[in-house]
């Protein structure tokens, strides 16, 4: 279950894991120096349309932003576009290695 506690931390996470400050994110995003702060403490909330200009801004697709087991999401749309763009055999080689490299089982 999702939770504003749950949303205010992943939202700190992937910021802080592409750094960047709060009040850089909240100025980018076209609100006042401190939207972002106030968000991540509980302070305000967010409409689904400044969620989605978010998610936009960091990279991330809203499934992936409810998603924790997704630790590292900075490159993981562009990472999808490589591997859409392969062959079955090669598509088949490298869910392989990534398997091997992160210890899953086949």
């Amino acid at each position: 279950m999702v939770t504003e506690e749950f949303f205010r931390d992943r939202l700190r996470h992937l910021r802080n894991e592409r750094q960047i400050s709060a009040r850089e994110m909240s100025l980018a995003l076209g609100q006042n120096e401190s939207y972002i702060n106030k968000i991540e403490t509980g302070k305000s909330s967010t409409t689904i349309s400044s969620f989605l200009n978010i998610c936009e801004y960091l990279a991330v697709s809203p499934a992936d932003f409810f998603n924790d087991y997704v630790r590292n999401s900075v490159n993981v749309q562009e990472i999808i576009q490589y591997f859409q763009r392969l062959t079955p055999h090669q598509a088949e080689y490298m869910l392989d290695f990534l398997k091997d490299l992160s210890g899953g089982n086949h």
